[in-house]
């Protein structure tokens, strides 16, 4: 007996079994692994009531809906023992900026450039997933951003990084192009140390916003943010902003892009995430002509498909209103008798705007 090992202690174990678990989720591509507590955010609850008593989530009813789930990640299951966050960069190799100053063409956000990342994140997350209940028994739960649950928060939690004064995650190691995913598991693991703010006194990511977004460093006012007006806004956008959006016509980069700590930024792995060619800079005047059929066929596999055709038409003409060519014209007044209203108004003001330009 005396030369039997003793026991693995249970805290022995649960580290083995997150190291291999971190091993497999790199496998499978994530570029950075982290673990927390499912109450380890307990001040996003009040946040987020705060948030929404102020009114800044606009139209985005969901949100205070299910802000009981979102405040609280225990809540959302309380099964959980563990929350895994994961980081999947998707770095543009160009700079999205550069499209801002081409008034005839349309900037597009980077991460809707090619292949929408929901279905290519979830099927790596699922691929972890079922291999942790392969190999441990235990329960597991996926999630990319379309359940409530504040992955940010989560995120700097299990020492992914920081949230930065323009709200989102960034990293030492990857700047802030990438994508979040999370896995709820029955599994107690061990906790990483969170992520500590390196912000410093920077505002690059505030001072660039077009419409003043950022009421104060580390807030956002959705109703003035961008890209919350050209995909979750519906209907006509306020006649205040519409001048201010540019040639945005689905998301906006500007402070993901001004930031200085992407000079560490993490080159992106996964190929679906590369720029369709015909997305990093497609004339206006080209989108202007394409039909709801069209519109489905060309963004088919990317999230500007759900946004819709009207919706999307509608953020085009905007860009037409405030490209100053009057060569464009033509393509707005195309659209000024259509069916959808926000559209026909967008026509109607683009042709105005281009008018009052051409006039001055």
């Amino acid at each position: 007996m005396g030369g039997c090992l003793p026991p693995t202690p249970p805290e022995d174990i649960s580290s083995k079994r997150k190291g291999a678990i971190e091993a497999k989720a790199l496998a499978e591509g994530f570029a950075a692994f982290g673990v927390c507590r499912p109450d380890a955010t307990p001040e996003t609850a009040e946040r987020l009531a705060q948030f929404v008593a102020e009114g800044r989530h606009g139209d985005m009813g969901w949100m205070e809906e299910r802000m009981h789930w979102r405040g609280s990640a225990a809540a959302l299951w309380p099964e959980a023992r563990s929350v895994i966050m994961l980081a999947e960069p998707y770095t543009p190799a160009h700079n999205p900026l550069e499209v801002l100053g081409q008034p005839d063409k349309g900037a597009i956000s980077v991460y809707a450039q090619n292949r929408d990342y929901h279905d290519i994140v979830k099927k790596r997350l699922k691929r972890v997933g079922r291999w942790m209940v392969e190999e441990y028994g235990c329960e597991i739960k996926v999630f990319v951003d379309t359940a409530p649950v504040m992955e940010k928060p989560l995120a700097a939690a299990a020492g992914l990084g920081w949230q930065g004064k323009h709200s989102n995650l960034l990293s030492r190691e990857l700047g802030n192009w990438f994508f979040l995913g999370a896995i709820f598991t029955t599994l107690e693991l061990p906790v990483d140390e969170p992520g500590r703010e390196n912000c410093g006194s920077c505002r690059a990511c505030l001072d660039v916003c077009p419409t003043d977004a950022f009421p104060a460093p580390f807030q956002v006012d959705a109703r003035r943010c961008i890209s919350y007006l050209t995909i979750e806004h519906k209907g006509p956008v306020d006649d205040a902003l519409r001048g201010k959006l540019g040639n945005h016509i689905y998301g906006c980069d500007d402070c993901l892009a001004a930031c200085p700590w992407n000079k560490f930024a993490a080159e992106a792995q996964e190929l679906r995430y590369a720029a369709r060619v015909d997305l990093i800079a497609p004339d206006l005047a080209e989108l202007a002509q394409l039909d709801d059929t069209e519109f489905r066929t060309k963004f088919s596999g990317s999230p500007i498909k759900r946004i819709g055709w009207g919706r999307f038409m509608r953020n085009v003409l905007y860009a037409i209103g405030n490209s100053g060519q009057n060569e464009l014209a033509r393509f707005a007044r195309n659209h000024i008798a259509s069916e959808d209203e926000a559209v026909a108004d967008a026509a109607r003001w683009a042709l105005q705007r281009l008018n009052a330009a051409s006039s001055n």
